[in-house]
């Protein structure tokens, strides 16, 4: 979806990676967790912070920083776990994406978001939908979607002990 698309009004889920608020679409958030305890994955990328157990299920959880070049991911005390659903190879994935804090929940109006800005060829921005603007302050609208879309990132699909094993299985 571009921002062409965006026609009303829209609730985002705020977070912050490093010094730089991100968003995205509140129907994609399964929900925010505190910190909990990673299980690393050996041979995955540096990205692929392990994974967690969700309520019986295996998720897999992503270091958001790594993914956009970013230091690791700290842990502080407000360090969370943003769970969203995505779609990976055209099926519903759940991953965790590592954020340094949840900020909070917002509504933006089609005239409050930019397009993505265009940095030339050699930078990618089709994982941003758009530059919210709220007071002085931008906000990068992430295609979650877009984001876990990556040749790169396919690894986490890769990393899912659940499909693995269904795999295995059938």
């Amino acid at each position: 979806m571009s921002v062409s698309e965006i026609t009303e009004t829209r609730q985002y889920l705020t977070f912050k990676l490093g010094n730089e608020i991100f968003a995205t679409d509140v129907a994609k958030v399964r929900e925010v967790l505190n910190l909990t305890t990673i299980t690393a994955i050996p041979r995955t990328p540096d990205f692929m912070a392990g994974v967690i157990n969700l309520r019986g299920s295996v998720v897999p959880v992503v270091d958001l920083r790594l993914c956009f070049e970013m230091s690791k991911t700290e842990s502080t005390r407000n360090t969370c776990i943003v769970v969203v659903e995505v779609m990976l190879d055209d099926e519903a994935t759940v991953i965790g994406a590592l954020a340094d804090s949840v900020e909070e929940v917002i509504d933006l109006e089609p005239d409050q978001i930019q397009p993505a800005p265009r940095i030339g060829t050699h930078i990618r921005t089709d994982f941003i939908k758009g530059m919210g603007k709220r007071d002085a302050q931008f906000i990068m609208i992430l295609d979650i979607d877009r984001v876990f879309a990556a040749d790169e990132l396919s690894a986490v699909r890769a990393a899912d002990p659940n499909k693995q094993f269904a795999e295995v299985a059938a």
